[in-house]
């Protein structure tokens, strides 16, 4: 054997290598090995998710895999995005409400990891306590069906309304109908939640969830009247992707990037105790 001619093999053998590790690499999405890296696009709600998702993505790029937040504003549906292949994952909701919009709409999607708790809470420029609420205040609550549960269950909790016996929301959801007392006589007023963080001077109260308060100036641990218990909380906020990539190779780097000690720090040191991480 020349050694022409083992160079010639030998190259053909490196192109043979070469081929195969750029295919694998195409495999995963993005990584920083790809000559031309598409990176993994991930919905999310501006304010507290997009800054969580900004350190996840400079960590995802120190492990060679490329990912963008995407925010999703106004009444444009994360899932809606997902489900039709805009995106590749989304984070923005808890395990209730994606299985209620499985339900609701044949979604194809799938949780892959747990992320944070982000405790729903009522806020008011008026009152500063649930207690000191007047007969037929108004008050604003989500009209999704987790969301308004969690609403629910923080008024009964602070003993202004009574649900239905039997009612766990561990295991369903609650709505105005479920309510069997209601001596104050609160008059409820049901809005999307992007909306009730706007519409908060025109009610005594309303329960707001996290990521949309946040994007007011509102943070649950400091401006809250009354927040959700974090103790033995089901709405556990998650990272759903379609279920055609449940096992994709880039499913498990990007839930690794999230669950990242650099994230969890940036989540503790951030947002007052009104956000939890879960992992």
């Amino acid at each position: 054997m020349t050694p022409r001619t083992y160079s010639a093999r030998a190259g053909t053998l490196a192109k043979a290598l070469l081929g195969a590790v750029l295919a694998a690499a195409a495999m995963f999405h993005g990584p920083a090995f790809s000559a031309d890296p598409k990176p993994l696009k991930v919905g999310v709600r501006g304010g507290v998710d997009e800054q969580i998702w900004e350190v996840v993505a400079q960590v995802a790029k120190k492990n060679g895999l490329a990912v963008e937040p995407v925010v999703i504003t106004g009444t444009a549906s994360p899932n809606e995005a997902l489900n039709n292949g805009d995106l590749d994952a989304n984070a923005f909701q808890h395990i209730p409400f994606l299985n209620d919009q499985i339900k609701q709409r044949g979604y194809k999607l799938v949780s892959v990891a747990n992320t944070l708790i982000s405790p729903i809470a009522f806020y008011s420029k008026k009152y500063k306590s649930l207690q000191a609420l007047p007969e037929g205040a108004k008050v604003g609550i989500p009209n999704d069906p987790s969301n308004q549960t969690r609403a629910l269950v923080i008024l009964r909790d602070q003993g202004l309304i009574t649900l239905k016996d039997g009612f766990d929301p561990a295991t369903g959801t609650a709505t105005l109908a479920d309510v069997t007392s209601n001596p104050r006589k609160l008059d409820f007023v049901e809005s999307a939640s992007v909306v009730l963080a706007r519409s908060l001077p025109d009610v005594d109260t309303a329960a707001i969830v996290n990521s949309f308060a946040y994007q007011a100036g509102l943070i649950a641990t400091r401006d809250g009247i009354a927040v959700e218990k974090k103790e033995n909380n089901p709405y556990v906020n998650i990272i759903a992707v379609r279920e055609q990539d449940r096992n994709a190779p880039w499913v498990p780097e990007l839930v690794k990037a999230y669950h990242s000690e650099e994230v969890r720090q940036f989540i503790l040191s951030k947002y007052e105790g009104s956000v939890i991480p879960v992992f």
